[in-house]
This record gives structure tokens, C-alpha cells and sequence, in this order.
């Protein structure tokens, strides 16, 4: 498949060291490169960024500069950021020109660089919007959309934004979706809106195997035992990077106060820092001047550092799909990971329903230094839940009602 590229393009590849195709890259570039529609499901860190960027760049090498003729869009600043870097790093033999408007970052600089109108534009909504808004852009001469995390983009209420973008692209004559997961729901109403006769690829189901991931759980007494057994994990698990994923930015701020004061060479990264804030954590880590990162689902998405081999829940997520794209940050590229989830009493079920939907058992582990009183369930349901005792039921019964026997 490479073979069929310009020598710029192939040039690149070496050096970034590209060899084979992955799955995504060799079932999508034909259809890709002919202007087909497309709706791909292919899980994280399969090489999705690169199937896109490869025949749309191939596309752009014949064309003029001087308009923005392909225009993709991602659910955060994060991920923008990652489909830039490496859409710099393909492109960076050709002449093709490159933009990228997102959010934390100054309004008047952005405004500057469409006034360059690069032909490849990498974008998040909000922003988007914001300068059609005010009329300081023109997608007009658009040819190919592409939604990178489409999912995403709508469980963070985009729909009518993306919907409006594309109707922005007047000229557009191919539209391509891309999604790690087929959980959401209107994922295929929003393929019936923009897509014409598209094919389908489908490579990763949920009850696919995760390749490369080792799933794991630690039975936790509660919240300061987990953050126990997470110093422990920091300290002696062999890994280049890691991540803790909290369910909330408030548990994010106490798990990092309270290993902080450990040397772990830990950063954290929520919803509340600033771009100048982020930017220097991802730099950090980059640079291995930080070798783990406390964060929230934000970055469960669009984080994809080089040695990204552990991944810790503090907390079971409250979905599937959040859990997917948690540990879907380590076992990228073919690389091999460890994801494990700490989990205390109320979150069993939580994760025996994970368990149940994606047709799993995860590896039950003890560390004996550290082990709690809580030891998982002593009866399961056939569903794998925890079976309730009756006189429990019949309290919590007796004390909602009010009556007394």
C-alpha cells in the first residue's frame, strides 16, 4: 500500500518508521483515496490518524495552495494537537500546508493563520464556531470532512455544531467518520446525515480481545487504601509512563496532593488548568521530566505518549466505553500495557457490568504487603454481580417505608 504513495509521503514514513500498513491504514486507503465515503470503527491506537492523513495528503500534493481544501474535526484541544503533530510529521517532505484552530489559544493568532488559508485544517467545534460566527473564516472550498472520535464528539453534544460546520463546506464531496467504539447511539443517524453510500469497515467489536492489555483489578478497602496501592504501583510496577484516571476533578486535586509529596515524578491535568498548563505537563511527560500524570476522562481521548504503558482507575469509569478509551492510552501501535482498576465494594457491579458487556473476566490481583479486609463478593449472581442478602434488602425495605414487624 505505501508503495502506491509519492516518494515526499514515503520519505517520511521512513524516518517516522513506518514499515507495514496496520489493519485500519490498508482497509481504508483505497476507498479513501478513490473519494469514497467512509464510517470506520477501529479501536484506539490502531493507526486511524495515519489512515486518513496518508491518501488525503496524497490527494492534497496535486492540488494549489492557497484555499483549505480538507478540514478534520476532534472532539478536544488535545486531540487536535496530537493529529497535528503528526500530520506535520507526514507532511513534512511536501508543500502541503498545515493549520490547526482550537481552543486555549489566542483568537488573534489563529485569525492570522486563516488568513494563510492552509489547505489541511485540524479543528475542535466550539472554536469553529466561534470564528464562522463572526465571519473570520470560509469553509467553502472544503472538499473532504473528516470527524475524528465522531462518538465523542457527539457524547460531548456536538451534533448540531458538526452539522452546521458541514453545511459550512460547500464544495465538499467526501465525508469520512471515524469512532474507537460503536456505543453511541446516534453515531448512526449522524452517518445518515452527512454520509453518502459509504462503505462500512468495522475492525474491533466489544467482545473483541484487547490486544496488548493486560486488564487487571485490586480488591480496595476505600479511598485512602486505593491511593496506598497506587504509591505502591508508582513506585514498583516497570513502566516508562503512567496515568491515574480519577471520575472527577475533586478526586483528581486530593489523589495528587496526596502523592505528591512522594517522589514520583507526578503531574495532574483536568478541566480546570489553563492551555499554558497543559501544554507544559504534555511537554513534560514528552520529555520524561514527569513519568506519571493524574488526570480525568479529559484526556481519556487524545493522550498518546511514547512509553504510555500503565494505566490506573482510581475509580471504576461509570461506563464501558470509558473504560475502553481509558485503557485504550497503553497497548498502543502493538506496544504492550497494564491497565489496572482499583476497585472497593459499591464499585463491584459497576465492574462486573464492564466485565459482562465486553465478554471479559479481568485478572483478579493480590499485593500482599497491601492487602484490605475487602476481598470481592462471597456469592455472585449468574450475571456476575453481586448476590445481596435478603435481610439487607428486607432493612433498606423496612427503613424507606417506614414500617416495623
Amino acid at each position: 500500500m505505501f508503495a502506491e504513495l509519492d516518494s515526499s509521503l514515503l520519505k517520511a514514513l521512513e524516518e517516522a518508521g513506518f514499515s507495514e500498513p496496520t489493519k485500519v491504514q490498508a482497509a481504508t486507503f483505497e476507498p479513501a483515496l478513490e473519494g469514497q465515503d467512509l464510517f470506520v470503527s477501529a479501536e484506539t491506537g490502531s493507526g486511524k490518524t495515519a489512515a486518513y492523513l496518508l491518501p488525503l495528503f496524497e490527494h492534497l500534493l496535486s492540488r494549489e495552495q492557497g484555499q483549505t481544501l480538507a478540514l478534520v474535526l476532534v472532539p478536544t484541544r488535545e486531540l487536535a494537537q496530537q493529529v497535528l503533530r503528526q500530520a506535520k510529521q507526514l507532511a513534512r517532505f511536501t508543500d502541503i500546508t498545515l493549520g490547526h484552530i482550537g481552543g486555549g489559544t489566542d483568537i488573534k493568532q489563529q485569525t492570522a493563520l486563516l488568513e494563510r488559508a492552509p489547505q489541511f485544517l485540524v479543528a475542535t467545534p466550539g472554536r469553529l464556531m466561534e470564528l464562522l460566527a463572526r465571519e473570520q473564516l470560509e469553509l467553502d472550498h472544503v472538499e473532504t470532512l473528516i470527524l475524528d472520535e465522531a462518538d465523542r464528539l457527539l457524547d460531548m453534544g456536538f451534533h448540531e455544531e458538526v452539522m452546521t460546520i458541514a453545511e459550512q463546506c460547500l464544495a465538499r464531496i467526501q465525508t469520512q467518520l471515524y469512532s474507537a467504539t460503536l456505543l453511541n447511539k446516534g453515531l448512526k443517524g449522524l452517518a445518515n446525515e452527512l454520509l453518502t453510500e459509504p462503505e462500512y469497515i468495522k475492525l474491533n467489536q466489544r467482545t473483541d480481545p484487547i490486544e496488548h492489555i493486560r486488564q487487571q483489578i485490586i480488591f480496595s478497602d476505600d479511598l485512602e487504601h486505593k491511593l496506598q496501592l497506587v504509591q505502591y504501583l508508582l513506585s514498583e510496577e516497570n513502566y516508562r509512563h503512567a496515568v491515574i484516571f480519577c471520575n472527577s476533578k475533586e478526586q483528581a486535586d486530593y489523589c495528587y496532593k496526596a502523592l505528591a509529596k512522594f517522589d514520583l515524578g507526578l503531574g495532574i491535568l483536568h478541566g480546570d488548568c489553563d492551555q499554558k498548563q497543559r501544554n507544559l505537563m504534555m511537554s513534560k511527560l514528552r520529555r520524561d521530566q514527569l513519568r506519571s500524570l493524574v488526570t480525568t476522562d479529559i484526556l481519556a481521548r487524545g493522550l498518546d505518549i511514547e512509553g504510555m504503558d500503565l494505566v490506573i482507575n482510581l475509580e471504576m469509569p461509570r461506563k464501558a466505553e470509558s473504560y475502553l478509551h481509558r485503557i485504550g492510552r497503553t497497548g498502543r501501535a502493538g506496544e504492550s500495557g497494564v491497565a489496572i482498576s482499583l476497585i472497593s465494594a459499591p464499585e463491584f457491579n459497576l465492574m462486573a457490568g464492564i466485565e459482562r458487556y465486553l465478554n471479559q473476566r479481568f485478572e483478579r490481583r493480590r499485593i500482599a504487603e497491601l492487602e484490605g479486609h475487602y476481598k470481592g463478593p462471597k456469592k455472585l449472581k449468574s450475571s456476575g454481580k453481586a448476590a445481596g442478602s435478603k435481610k439487607k434488602k428486607l432493612a433498606k425495605k423496612r427503613k424507606t417505608t417506614g414500617k416495623r414487624k
